[in-house]
């Protein structure tokens, strides 16, 4: 199959928005097995809007577009779209209640600009999106012409593109014929704590081994996740490969896998915690209490974690952590001492039997040749055993600090499991 990608957006032409989505669709369009013969981008006007999606209908006849879905102004495009193919906007009711029924259980009333978005072009097939007010829309036309319009909000298209779209690609790929129902399912191998190309060292050649899946490398402030997709195979096959390809990827990364799919980190240090009847205590500098959140964000967390401290200022590592003041003087607060004492007093004050502490330098000012912004000590610590590691991070503040908090319970998941 043979397609185009149109992304609509004046932020992304002026490079106030980076297209993530246009990165996004390429990654899964190609896996699907569907070659993108072109990629264009369009500001938030009718005719560059008309022009480009009539552009790709003629030369491929299938074009996916972002974008321009929104209840504003200039959100133009299925009203451009409608147009090319000689269709009405109607208003679907079912699609009214339901963007209705979103804004209620937020607790406020519908702006009225919002009803357009419940009117689509006659024929269309809606694509529910249960993350936001915009669906997807599917448009074909007797001559086999097909155009998909997907939000332009990375987290909506997304899901539409997993859920909706990439399924009915695939049944059109394999003519959508008989015999045993055709899926597209996908598993994920977590991993943190070991880069990309290093991975691809570990893990080799393996496409050959685990084909007809695919395999993708995603990685993020997290970690690299490591997607297996088994693309229009029958339910029973596909779950069958996906199980024995990811067992096969867990024993390759070895301690670098901490879970599947959408596990999060922080949810298994807490079991792992809950396991040893250990409680939890945190004392962070540069993150700013990142790490407490990360812990906190997890459901039933109190159980386990007691609470944390926010020291920033030297004075409060030693207030409240009684991190010596002569540690600080003769290493600095960016240290293998400092943060050692710092997981100690964490301890001590929270009567925890586990602590992690962070200490670093996150930018964009403060570094030294001796210690570059993203310089990071990290320490965990199980009743009278603690581990320091220091890593320099790449990336900008925020992304030092994100990268920061995921190491740190990195460590101490670790530390838990040598125990």
């Amino acid at each position: 199959m043979k397609l185009e990608v149109v992304t609509i957006g004046t932020e992304l032409l002026l490079g106030h928005t980076v297209d993530s989505n246009a990165a996004e669709l390429g990654r899964a369009l190609a896996a699907a097995g569907a070659e993108i013969t072109r990629r264009t981008t369009v500001a938030d006007r009718p005719d560059p809007i008309r022009a480009a999606v009539a552009e790709a209908l003629e030369r491929t006849a299938f074009v996916l577009t972002t974008g321009g879905l929104g209840p504003t102004r200039d959100d133009m495009t299925k009203g451009v779209v409608a147009e090319l193919f000689g269709k009405r906007l109607v208003l679907d009711e079912g699609l009214l209640a339901s963007i209705e029924a979103r804004f209620q259980r937020l607790g406020r009333p519908m702006p009225a600009v919002n009803r357009t978005q419940a009117e689509v072009p006659e024929g269309a097939t809606v694509l529910p999106n249960p993350r936001g007010t915009a669906p997807g829309l599917w448009l074909e036309d007797g001559r086999g012409r097909v155009a998909v319009l997907l939000p332009g909000v990375p987290r909506e298209m997304r899901g539409l593109l997993v859920e909706e779209v990439l399924p009915r690609i695939a049944r059109r790929d394999t003519g959508g014929g008989g015999g045993r129902p055709r899926v597209v399912l996908s598993r994920t191998v977590r991993t943190t704590g070991v880069s990309e190309s290093a991975l691809a060292e570990r893990i080799g050649p393996i496409e050959a081994e685990i084909g007809p899946l695919t395999l993708a490398y995603l990685p993020s402030t997290d970690g690299v996740d490591l997607r297996l997709t088994a693309w229009s195979l029958a339910q029973g096959d596909a779950e069958t490969r996906l199980a024995t390809a990811a067992t096969r990827l867990r024993a390759l990364v070895g301690e670098h896998w901490y879970g599947e799919d959408g596990a999060d980190l922080a949810a298994v240090v807490l079991d792992a915690l809950r396991k040893g009847r250990q409680r939890l205590g945190v004392a962070e500098s540069c993150t700013g209490g990142l790490v407490a959140k990360r812990i906190t964000d997890v459901p039933g967390a109190s159980d386990t974690f007691i609470g944390g401290v926010v020291a920033y200022a030297d004075v409060i590592k030693t207030a409240a952590l009684k991190v010596p003041l002569e540690t600080l003087q003769a290493h600095g607060a960016v240290s293998e001492e400092t943060v050692r004492a710092m997981a100690e007093g964490a301890q001590r004050l929270f009567s925890a039997e586990a602590s992690i502490a962070v200490t670093g330098i996150a930018g964009p000012g403060g570094g030294t040749p001796e210690k570059p912004v993203g310089t990071v000590w990290l320490a965990a610590r199980v009743h009278t055993d603690t581990r320091a590691v220091t890593r320099v991070f790449p990336g900008d503040r925020d992304e030092i600090r994100l990268r920061s908090a995921q190491a740190s319970l990195d460590l101490l998941r670790r530390l838990l499991a040598r125990a």
